[in-house]
């Protein structure tokens, strides 16, 4: 029996706001989520703390597995 690694599914709208800010901000996002959400908060006006949450998952995650570039 063969063991697909799926991953999470996340919504278009979040990875879109997600890689806009990392083309837009480049160098400020870090590995920490704390820190992510902050910044998210700070650059944009999303006011849903789980739609934040969210992005600020998406960008650690994709800041830590070194796939800024975009």
């Amino acid at each position: 029996m063969e063991v697909l690694n799926l991953g999470t599914v996340k919504p278009a709208y979040i990875k879109a706001i997600a890689v806009d800010l990392l083309k837009k901000y480049p160098e400020v996002f870090t590995h920490s989520f704390d820190e992510n959400k902050d910044l998210i908060t700070e650059f944009t006006n999303i006011t849903s703390k789980k739609i934040r949450n969210r992005v600020a998952g998406y960008i650690t995650r994709r800041v830590n597995r070194g796939r800024v570039e975009v």
